[in-house]
């Protein structure tokens, strides 16, 4: 089946367009774009110059994906914005463009629901099933991993990582890389603990969901170094998958972690 385009949008010759995709009244759609099958962008949309998006995604009326990058370093260079497939960005997002600097390429995986009013900058990563509340934003170079969560008017600084299965709250500032199964939140946020919600929905057993625990008690509230604590953790439960992944996400982090809040202010149900 063809494309079916409102007379009103601008569909650009040198843009390619799947079958069965809808575009909405005064949609644009710019040169160099390639857009999958089963997509749906919605009226007055915008999809800008190289960008590549895969089958069934949903890109929601005042929606601005592919921009030039806010990044004074940028000098009008090709770069990309690449997304999977079965997205749904909703009214108001920004998504931009890569730079140079970060290899020419934000990337965005699939299954994502990115909410009215987020921004995701230039040379972002964003894995799969990954969640974006109301007026979320990402600097440039952040990098969230598979079934990550944001709250609602949350901001990541640049270069932060955010591990699978994280949460961060709303209105919280993320300013250093927060590991996997964490949740944080605050106006410059700490850890408060296991995402115990997020546990729970992953059906993971008792023996796992004990070891995250053990895992951030022994790495953020014991009187351990962190190198220690790491060793420590691994030699008892390295053979956890899960606890493995904390491990290796804070070893390898080149910003370091954030910290965790005070053992008296962390309820019992969120350790």
């Amino acid at each position: 089946m063809s494309a079916a385009i409102h007379p009103s949008a601008f569909v650009s010759a040198k843009a390619e367009i799947g079958n069965n995709v809808t575009i909405g009244q005064c949609a644009v759609i710019e040169d160099n774009v390639i857009i999958g099958d089963d997509c749906r962008i919605a009226p007055f949309a915008s999809v800008k110059q190289y960008t590549r998006m895969g089958k069934g995604n949903i890109v929601h009326s005042y929606a601005m994906i592919g921009g030039i990058p806010q990044d004074l370093k940028f000098k009008g260079e090709e770069s990309y914005l690449e997304i999977g497939d079965n997205n749904s960005i909703r009214e108001f997002s920004s998504l931009h463009r890569g730079t140079e600097g970060g290899g020419g390429v934000t990337r965005i995986g699939s299954n994502n629901l990115i909410m009215a009013y987020c921004h995701i900058a230039h040379d972002c990563k964003l894995g799969d099933h990954i969640v974006m509340s109301n007026g979320a934003t990402l600097a440039g170079h952040v990098e969230m991993f598979d079934h990550s969560i944001i709250g609602g008017l949350s901001a990541v600084h640049q270069f932060v990582r955010i591990g699978r299965f994280a949460f961060i709250g709303g209105m919280t500032g993320i300013a250093k890389d927060l590991p996997p199964y964490m949740m944080a939140v605050g106006a410059r946020a700490g850890i408060h603990g296991p995402n115990v919600v997020g546990l729970r929905r992953l059906r993971l057993s008792g023996d796992t969901i004990k070891g995250i625990r053990s895992a951030f008690r022994c790495i953020w509230h014991s009187e351990m170094g962190r190198r220690e604590a790491l060793d420590k953790i691994e030699t008892e439960m390295g053979s956890v998958p899960e606890v493995m992944e904390i491990i290796n996400f804070v070893r390898e982090s080149p910003r370091g972690v954030l910290h965790a809040v005070r053992a008296s202010e962390v309820k019992d149900e969120e350790i």
